[in-house]
Parts: structure tokens; C-alpha cells; sequence
């Protein structure tokens, strides 16, 4: 069953820079999954990881980590800050796209899958599902992160752009046309039923930048903080989750 109203409060990594607005909810979640398995070194995949800013952090932490991503810039700059975090052996590049990672992951091989940003632009999102949950052993986890449908109508609107605002408000997809940067966008519902249809069972549903898009940078930068503890509190919370600029969907493949 979803649990919507769970804040994630557990404590996030320590390493200063990497734990801000824009990313605290989604390491409490993963920090408390980390907890829950103990001293266990986990095996863990990350869909579209770029240069490592959730890779390199979870080797630190034990753990063995496979970034696949489309990218060969964003792979050997992955490498090099592995490298310079003493990582490397533990940090894995491997080149493609999601649509492709059925056959570059090997089946019930993860215990956490991160698909952060993915959704939004590939092909077909089912499919790239589907092989997050066959990647996945019985019990594991999947870390989803996708953008967020209503944050996208209420920013066009506010800052004028009422065409490109019903656009994105009329069309099934949630975008606004052939110049979009983005290829659909999701709410919670949707969200959760594309992962539901792969096999998973949504367990939390959290909003990501609920408030940090939205405060001048002079009040973020003067108490970051505070704004921190804004967004964990409001993360669980309908509406806020429901507007935040992205939904964090944290969900586990069954055992039998």
C-alpha cells in the first residue's frame, strides 16, 4: 500500500554540499533504506547517474555502485571524481541509455535502483521501468524521481506564459509541444501506476523542491537550513507534495 504521509526524517549524508534543498528528501529516503539493510554492502544501479552525485557518495558509504548513463563526458567525469574520492574500485561506468537497460543490467542482480530524471525523456517509459524491476532481486528497492505536471502549469502561469500553461494542462503527457525539454510529466496517480504495472509497490511518495524553486535565493542562501526542514516537513504533505517541482517515488519489487 502507498504510504504518502511518512516524512522522511532520517539522517542524510554529512558530506556538506551534496545534502541542500534540492536533494535532502530524496537522501533521507535512501539513507533510511541504508539503515534498514545494517552493514550490508548493497549492489546498486543507477539509471541515468551522469557524474556521480548520488553514485560516488553511496560508494563512500560501502556500497558497489553501476552508473549507466548515455553519456561518455558524463561517465569519465564520473570516473575521475571516483577516482578522486578513493571510490573507483567500487564505481562502475557503463555506457548507454534507459531504453536500452535490459540488456545491460543482468536480471535480479540490484538491491537498489536509482531512476532519477529518466522518465520524463525516454522513449518509452514502461519498458525502462519494467527493466528497473527485473534488475531488481526480490525485495529490493527502486529510487524514482520524476518531474512534476502541476509544478510545470503553475510555474508558466505565474510567470506569464498562460499559452504554454494550458498547454501543459490540456495535453495527456503533461508537456507542451514539439519545444519542450521534456517529454511527458507525471502526478502522483500516473506515477505511481507506471510503476505498479512494472511488478513494484510503491511504499512513499514525497515531493522534491516543494519550496526551494519558489524562495528568493537571498532568503536560501541566509538560512538554508531552515529551508531544508521546510522541505522534508512538507514533503509527505498533500498538496504541497503534490505541486513540488518533482515526485520522489520510492518503491520495492515483492518477494514471493
Amino acid at each position: 500500500m502507498e504510504r504518502t504521509h511518512n516524512r522522511p526524517g532520517s539522517p542524510v549524508p554529512s558530506a556538506g554540499p551534496l545534502v541542500t534543498p534540492r536533494t535532502a528528501v530524496v537522501w533521507a529516503v535512501l539513507r533510511r533504506e541504508l539503515d534498514r539493510r545494517g552493514d550490508r554492502q548493497l549492489t546498486v544501479v543507477d539509471v541515468g547517474g551522469g557524474t556521480g552525485g548520488f553514485a560516488v557518495p553511496l560508494a563512500e558509504a560501502g556500497h558497489r555502485v553501476t552508473v549507466v548513463d548515455a553519456s561518455p563526458d558524463a561517465l569519465a567525469a564520473l570516473t575521475r571524481r571516483a577516482a578522486e574520492a578513493g571510490v573507483a574500485d567500487r564505481v562502475r561506468a557503463v555506457q548507454g541509455d534507459g531504453d536500452a537497460l535490459v540488456g545491460l543490467i543482468e536480471p535480479a542482480s540490484a538491491d537498489l535502483v536509482l531512476c532519477h530524471s529518466v522518465l520524463e525523456v525516454v522513449d518509452d517509459p514502461a519498458s525502462v521501468v519494467a527493466a528497473v524491476a527485473s534488475a531488481l532481486r526480490p525485495g529490493g528497492a527502486a529510487s524514482v524521481l520524476v518531474a512534476g505536471r502541476a509544478a510545470a502549469v503553475l510555474s508558466r502561469a505565474t510567470n506569464g506564459h498562460l499559452d504554454v500553461a494550458a498547454a501543459l494542462l490540456a495535453d495527456e503527457h503533461g508537456t507542451a509541444g514539439p519545444r519542450d525539454t521534456l517529454r511527458r510529466r507525471y502526478d502522483a496517480a500516473g506515477a505511481t501506476a507506471l510503476l505498479a504495472a512494472a511488478g513494484l509497490t510503491v511504499e512513499e511518495t514525497h515531493g522534491v523542491r516543494v519550496l526551494a524553486d519558489l524562495i528568493p535565493a537571498a532568503v536560501a542562501d541566509g538560512a538554508p537550513q531552515a529551508l531544508i526542514d521546510l522541505e522534508l516537513a512538507a514533503a509527505a504533505l498533500p498538496p504541497y507534495r503534490d505541486v513540488a517541482a518533482q515526485l520522489h517515488l520510492f518503491a520495492r519489487r515483492p518477494v514471493p
